[in-house]
């Protein structure tokens, strides 16, 4: 039997985000669509954060 390391399936960033959507289109959470679609953006929006605190703390460190 050959494992070649890929895997497949959802995830639990993706079963959370069916949830989510599932609920809000059931009406048993109120939220706005900007939280029930947070489990997408969030980790994009944090890396992005974390990259530019690293350019900066370049930026920083080259200055002195």
């Amino acid at each position: 039997m050959e494992n070649n390391g890929a895997k497949g399936g959802i995830g639990f960033v993706g079963l959370l985000q069916i949830a989510f959507i599932v609920l809000k289109l059931c009406g048993v959470i109120k939220w706005s669509w900007l939280w029930v679609l947070s489990p997408i953006w969030l980790p994009i929006a944090l890396f992005i954060l974390g990259f530019i605190i690293y350019l900066i703390y370049k930026a920083i460190r080259k200055e002195l």
